[in-house]
């Protein structure tokens, strides 16, 4: 399984449009060759160079394996979105306090949709998935 943004490269610079200095607005995603049997996708966006810890900025689930592209600033029909890290249900941009940080976005296979409540956490996305996880991927750029 593979996902990828095309505005911007592995280990290279998120754009700004899609940070806190611009239009906060997710990054349109790409996602290839989920594994037949797979029954939803999950997905986390978070920042382990966050002074505090890692620091979550999206969290999804019940994404449709059918999905090949997740457009700019949208979110693929019938999926959820719980809280991040900024107190929020919706997607929180880049935007560190100092210096370069890491943005994993990790794409989830699952074998199983999950019933989650939209105040859900990445923990409570993460215990859910726990030994539902068919294929993982994950593609990564940087913000400063």
């Amino acid at each position: 399984m593979k996902i990828s943004s095309p505005a911007f490269a592995e280990n290279s610079k998120i754009p700004k449009r899609y940070t806190c200095d611009g239009e906060n607005t997710s990054p349109p995603l790409t996602v290839a060759d989920v594994p037949e049997g797979a029954a939803s996708l999950a997905l986390i966006v978070d920042d382990p160079d966050a002074p505090g810890g890692n620091w979550v900025h999206w969290v999804v689930w019940r994404i449709d394996v059918g999905t090949r592209e997740i457009k700019a600033g949208s979110l693929p029909a019938g999926a959820m979105q719980g809280v991040n890290s900024f107190g929020k249900n919706y997607y929180g941009g880049p935007c560190p306090p100092s210096g370069s940080h890491r943005y994993f976005f990790k794409l989830y296979a699952l074998d199983r949709d999950l019933n989650l409540d939209p105040g859900a956490t990445k923990t409570d996305l993460e215990r859910a998935m726990k030994g539902h996880v068919v294929a993982e991927a994950r593609t990564m750029g940087r913000y400063r």
